[in-house]
């Protein structure tokens, strides 16, 4: 059996807990999900650390919208990552990018030096980067664990044929972890196609919060979602992906 590695992204330690006990190996701990994640409070982080056993990566990242930094922003990234660290993350999960799109290699090397023998992730600011290749060639150079992509698209299943191609030119070098619209009932078909080894996925279902249920006022609900409520981990969503990833499992030889 070749086992799948699952990852979960989560935002408080319920998440961590439910990732866990649904089946995740792997948890990306950040705040902020409807901006595509920020750095968490410590508090979340220490907590999580005494509940759950799976390693935890974490989001550095300071603000919403792009990826390409002031000066004050990259201190912040520095001195959150090394507090991160400290604090028991198993790894660190960031991207820097200048402005016209191409990796920043001066900075992303100061946050793998930080990180030192943690693992590291570019994040899925790869998707926008105007030269897949080369850049996917600068990561192995810097010493990232690996990289999170949809295939430089908004979801992975239509970024597939690229996930394909960058899992080839890793040849073991750097993981490639495709993230971004995989669920179970697509999750065997983008398998096939791509021949990666791991996914990573929100699994997430809304809950109502009584506290506001008699008042007009609303405080960052999620959109989309029922007034008042926000979202969290489905641990019973995590153990379907888990399921559905050990049935494929079987079916390849170990490798």
């Amino acid at each position: 059996m070749a086992r799948i590695q699952l990852e979960i992204i989560a935002s408080t330690v319920g998440d961590c807990v439910a990732a866990e006990s649904g089946g995740a190996d792997r948890i990306e701990l950040c705040s902020a999900i409807v901006t595509s994640g920020l750095t968490p409070s410590q508090g979340t982080l220490i907590e999580a650390k005494k509940r759950v056993q799976v390693p935890i990566m974490v989001m550095v990242r300071p603000r919403a919208g792009g990826f390409c930094y002031s000066e004050e922003d990259f201190a912040v990234m520095q001195r959150d990552a090394e507090l991160v660290l400290e604090r028991g993350a198993d790894g660190i999960v960031f991207g820097f990018l200048h402005a016209d799109g191409s990796i920043d290699v001066h900075r992303c090397g100061r946050l793998v030096e930080i990180a030192g023998d943690k693992q590291t992730v570019f994040h899925r600011a790869f998707d926008v980067v105007p030269d897949a290749i080369g850049e996917l060639e600068r990561l192995i150079g810097l010493g990232f664990t690996r990289v999170l992509t949809a295939g430089q698209q908004k979801v992975a299943l239509e970024g597939r044929e690229r996930i394909r191609q960058l899992i080839r030119q890793s040849n073991g070098r750097i993981e490639i972890l495709p993230g971004g619209g995989v669920r179970p009932h697509n999750v065997r078909q983008f398998i096939d196609d791509t021949g990666c080894d791991q996914v990573h996925l929100t699994a997430f279902s809304a809950r109502c919060d009584a506290s506001l249920s008699t008042s007009p006022i609303r405080f960052g609900c999620s959109p989309g979602a029922p007034a008042p409520s926000y979202e969290c981990v489905d641990s019973e969503a995590v153990r379907r992906m888990r399921e559905t990833l050990d049935e494929i499992g079987n079916s390849i030889p170990t490798r």
